[in-house]
């Protein structure tokens, strides 16, 4: 299989899972709101729009193949964001601690597939 129908693949299923949980977010947004909100989140609605956002937007670019680098970019920007900010397992305790981190470094695989589709 060439090298570009594999990238083109790859960028379709990692632009389509952020594109399928940002509309996840907003179709279940008061539910997100409220548990954004009891992580002590600052304006939790404008957060949890504006993320949700660019999780369509730039998933749909990368799905599209339309400015890969930058739409890349904001996903990584938004990932690392959500990690730092949501799945602080160093600050959880025993089992949440290892949900939270299994989590946490599947994330940071997901940002070495965008830096992999920013250089597609």
């Amino acid at each position: 299989m060439p090298v570009q129908t594999i990238q083109a693949i790859g960028a379709l299923l990692i632009g389509g899972m952020f594109v399928v949980a940002g509309v996840e977010h907003f179709v279940k947004f008061r539910a997100m709101r409220d548990y954004l909100a009891t992580q002590r989140f600052p304006a939790p609605a404008a957060m949890l729009a504006a993320g949700s956002a660019v999780q369509i937007i730039a998933g749909l670019m990368l799905l599209l193949g339309i400015a890969m680098p930058f739409a890349a970019s904001a996903l990584i920007a938004f990932t690392l964001a959500a990690n730092f900010m949501l799945l602080r397992f160093w600050a959880s305790q025993e089992p949440e601690r290892q949900v939270l981190r299994n989590a946490f470094l599947v994330n940071v695989a997901v940002i070495g597939g965008l830096l992999l589709a920013a250089t597609a």
